[in-house]
């Protein structure tokens, strides 16, 4: 994210530095932010949500999940795909807020902070994090003050986090800063191997007693299609 591009309403934010909010039931803004959104889905979201709702990958992709790949977009990106109610709510939210809260996808438990990772030569990451002050959310009118790493635990982040960085060797390896992009072949394995990884398992893992086995964990088996597709597309 370049800083100079940022509007009045998102800033910096360091480490240390401490800001108020706080989200509950009591707020009048409750539940406005799931709804007339673009929330991006990464594959341990859908995995996530997909174990929430008691259903495979490949169905909670079809269900609730849309497809787009824009002209500056590396590999196809996948969005929540929102109620058509008149004001574009999301799928899970009701009236007492989010049915699948415990599950619910990092963007969500993210909010206020935005949060962006670059990766370095060397291999680790460069991260970022700013405050999102959206007028109308009446939240950062709350008494609770919060920094980076107490939102952080608070909101269940870490895994999430750990999970979307591996992402960085694919969407931010080298090779792509010197040209190199993806045919349609590959954009397809990107899905099917990351965001489908019901269908992936099956590929290693048929019907056997091998699936008690480590990569029977959705998050190694997560952490091995990110290795499997970096050697596919980048010869590591």
């Amino acid at each position: 994210m370049s800083l100079g591009l940022l509007s009045d309403h998102v800033r910096p934010l360091t480490d240390d530095e401490r800001f108020r909010f706080r989200c509950h039931p009591g707020v009048g803004c409750f539940t406005e932010c799931c709804r007339e959104l673009e929330l991006a889905l990464h594959p341990y979201d859908v995995v996530r949500l997909a174990r929430r709702l008691g259903i495979m990958t490949a169905l909670f992709l079809d269900r609730y999940a849309l497809v787009e790949q824009g002209e500056g977009d590396l590999f196809p990106r996948v969005f929540l795909a929102m109620i058509d109610d008149g004001r574009a709510s999301c799928p899970f939210v009701g009236a007492e807020g989010c049915t699948v809260y415990t599950d619910r996808p990092a963007p969500c438990r993210t909010y206020p902070l935005g949060r962006g990772a670059s990766l370095k030569e060397d291999g680790t990451a460069t991260i970022l994090h700013v405050l999102l002050t959206e007028p109308h959310c009446q939240g950062f009118a709350e008494a609770t003050e919060q920094d980076v790493a107490a939102w952080t635990a608070d909101q269940g982040l870490i895994p999430y986090q750990r999970m979307n960085d591996l992402l960085l060797r694919l969407l931010q390896h080298p090779q792509t800063r010197t040209g190199w992009r993806p045919n349609a072949e590959q954009c397809r394995r990107y899905l099917n191997t990351l965001y489908d990884l019901d269908c992936f398992r099956n590929t290693l893992l048929p019907d056997t007693p091998e699936r008690e086995a480590p990569l029977a964990d959705d998050e190694r088996l997560l952490a091995h299609a990110v290795d499997q597709l970096v050697r596919e597309f980048y010869g590591d």
